[in-house]
């Protein structure tokens, strides 16, 4: 259809194939073979960061901070008195992230990690999880060149002292909960701590020149007590709802939402 239909333009909303998050690289690599332009970031980025470990791994050799983390079936690393967050490899949509996905000792993260496989299948490893706060930079191409926009933190209130402060499947996806309704997006960091303000953007804008991310992305953080940034994960393809946090931060930086589409599609002329 795309050779046929003689399209400008493809926006690219793929985030799976076949239902695997893993395959949605399959998609750019399509339209990059055809020639025609199409929206948001290349296959090669688009893989890289789909595979968490492997992203985090490029982040490390780069100098830039991320939590430990890691893998079966060695490992290695692993420190029994730490708490790990376990995580889907390759999925995202905070797939499987509930309170029990925080677990400390190697028989505790082996049995969360084959819980996980055998309800929801695919690769998972263990991170280290970090007690702190909750930023995420969206990062918008402006007339050719990366601007971070900005910074929300998720802010966890009214929660349960006990309860681990994670924005996680339900806090996404079941609007109706606790977890949705006390996970709040809050804007203000530039107003109130410039300089950490500041640093999320730097990190999140050295993420997406590692990548070779480009039209818009989205780079996850957790910042310790010690107000020590690290990047938790990065998302190429982030989503574009109107009620999203991508188009809020949008709108917090002056953008209309036609605005914001416009320069996402802005970005595609002249990519292969």
């Amino acid at each position: 259809m795309v050779e046929t239909s003689r399209a400008e333009i493809i926006f690219n909303m793929v985030e799976s194939v076949f239902g695997r998050d893993s395959l949605a690289s399959m998609a750019p690599s399509i339209f990059g073979g055809l020639s025609v332009p199409y929206t948001g970031s290349a296959a090669g980025p688009i893989a890289l960061t789909g595979d968490k470990p492997l992203a985090k791994r490029m982040l490390r050799a780069a100098g830039l901070p991320t939590p430990d983390w890691c893998e079966p079936p060695l490992w290695d690393d692993l420190d029994a008195a730490r708490l790990y967050i376990v995580k889907s490899a390759t999925e995202d949509a905070s797939l499987g992230l509930d309170d029990d996905a925080i677990v400390r000792g190697k028989s505790a993260l082996v049995a969360r990690l084959r819980h996980s496989q055998n309800r929801h299948g695919g690769r998972w490893f263990a991170e280290a999880y970090v007690e702190g706060r909750e930023f995420n930079v969206a990062l918008l191409e402006v007339e050719g060149r990366m601007r971070a926009l900005p910074v929300p933190e998720m802010r966890f209130e009214d929660w349960p002292a006990e309860k681990p402060r994670i924005v996680g499947y339900r806090a996404k996806w079941d609007d109706g909960s606790d977890d949705a309704v006390k996970t709040v997006r809050a804007f203000g960091l530039e107003r109130h701590s410039p300089a950490l303000a500041q640093a999320l953007k730097d990190l999140a804008l050295d993420a997406s020149r590692l990548f070779g991310m480009r039209g818009y992305a989205r780079v996850d953080f957790r910042v310790d007590g010690e107000g020590r940034p690290t990047i938790l994960e990065i998302n190429p393809n982030p989503c574009l709802d109107p009620k999203a946090g991508f188009a809020a931060a949008s709108g917090e930086a002056g953008f209309s939402y036609e605005a914001m589409i416009g320069s996402i599609l802005a970005s595609a002329k002249g990519c292969d």
